[in-house]
């Protein structure tokens, strides 16, 4: 987990006290984005410290089912999301606040040459996917399979930030990942767009949880993603409206 720290006393708009720990489950896609907010909602609203858990959105969900404590989740897809609304550990209705398209990431240079999905296919061509009860893992599937592209993966990651890392490390030649993510590694991968990202797009969805234990932090931080400065901050990212 990050920890983020503020000082002084925190309040909302309507009053409510914000002061103490807010606690946000999120995938690891919004590492960067969520660190930036989360240092700028502890700016305005001193007293509050803001701790961030990034993992890939399904562990993030079985944690928080099993019991995590934790005030915000947000999810990478729907159907994680869905998941904990299921079982009753939303407080309200999960809102959509991003969306987010996949690239191939690629060693800069690009020397395998890749160009689309299908290059990926070419034997020799060593490719890191995402597992497919990982948001990510989801996409590339739907877009491998709109592209009618047959692949056998050399590793599947249980996250977005785990596929991109083999593609630094020089140990595949390509990965499918979000496009925020091959963004904020540009100085070590080129992002390589395909059409059938369009048809594989995932909405990110946030939500309070109904046993947070800092609700009107929660309900705060929500508010602050959603707000004219966290959307600055998203799609300065990369992030796309919903």
């Amino acid at each position: 987990m990050v920890a983020l720290a503020g000082c002084g006393a925190g309040t909302t708009a309507g009053g409510a006290s914000t002061d103490g720990t807010v606690t946000v489950f999120a995938a690891a896609s919004l590492t960067e984005s969520f660190t930036r907010i989360g240092r700028d909602f502890e700016a305005t609203h001193a007293g509050t410290t803001v701790v961030l858990n990034f993992a890939g959105s399904a562990a993030l969900a079985a944690q928080i089912n099993q019991g995590a404590p934790a005030d915000v989740f947000a999810s990478a897809a729907t159907r994680n999301m869905t998941t904990v609304a299921e079982a009753g550990n939303a407080d309200g209705d999960p809102v959509v606040f991003v969306r987010n398209q996949l690239v191939v990431a690629v060693p800069i240079g690009n020397p395998r040459g890749v160009a689309g999905l299908a290059d990926l296919a070419r034997p020799g061509v060593k490719v890191a996917l995402c597992a497919e009860q990982v948001p990510c893992g989801a996409a590339a599937r739907t877009a491998l399979d709109a592209a009618s592209v047959a692949l056998t993966p050399v590793t599947l990651e249980q996250d977005v930030r785990g596929a991109l890392s083999k593609v630094r490390l020089g140990e595949v030649d390509a990965a499918l990942v979000y496009r925020t993510d091959a963004l904020a590694a540009a100085a070590d991968v080129t992002a390589v767009e395909f059409g059938e990202s369009a048809r594989a797009a995932n909405d990110y969805p946030i939500v309070a949880l109904r046993d947070a234990p800092n609700p009107d932090g929660a309900r705060a931080f929500v508010a602050y993603v959603r707000s004219e400065r966290g959307r600055a901050v998203l799609t300065g990212a990369g992030f796309q409206a919903p």
